[in-house]
């Protein structure tokens, strides 16, 4: 207690030394803990954090993802793990993440980190149309703005600890 009450004092002596453009410079002063006093507390992980580890690992998920083919009316679905691409056609689609949010959450969304680049007509050359997350309960978000393709979120294949 009394290592705590000159650490305070100590901290009010500097704050009303700083008010001044004439204070004298603080005296460094070391206060020493007895042997017996407890160790700091181990950092608390945050949601974030502990949000991150649960969960299928993010290399194990599949995303289902609807392409349409505006030009000829044809859709298909697309499983694709995070970090692969499958060309279809003049266009090359590639995941770079799929994520859902815990069946105990309010708000349930399922999403996908999506990369769309076309072929240009007569070109070899790919040109992204879209990087970004789709969202399958809010499409209206984020959308792939193209004349003859539409793509958009199905499904993201993840399991939770307790959850069958």
């Amino acid at each position: 207690m009394r290592s705590l009450r000159i650490g305070l004092c100590l901290f009010g002596a500097a704050a009303l030394a700083g008010c001044s453009d004439n204070a004298p410079a603080p005296e460094q002063v070391r206060i020493e803990l007895p042997e017996d006093a407890p160790a700091a507390p181990a950092p608390v992980p945050t949601e974030a954090a502990a949000a991150a580890d649960i969960g299928t690992p993010m290399a194990e998920r599949v995303a289902t993802l609807g392409l349409l083919n505006k030009r000829n009316n044809s859709s298909q679905d697309i499983e694709l793990k995070p970090g692969e691409s499958r060309r279809i056609g003049d266009i090359l689609i590639r995941l770079e993440a799929c994520e859902r949010t815990a069946p105990w959450e309010m708000q349930r969304e399922t999403g996908a980190f999506v990369q769309v680049s076309v072929q240009d007509r007569g070109s070899d050359q790919f040109r992204r149309i879209f990087s970004g997350w789709l969202f399958k309960n809010s499409p209206s978000l984020n959308v792939v703005e193209h004349p003859v393709y539409d793509v958009w979120v199905k499904d993201c294949a993840m399991s939770f600890p307790g959850v069958e």
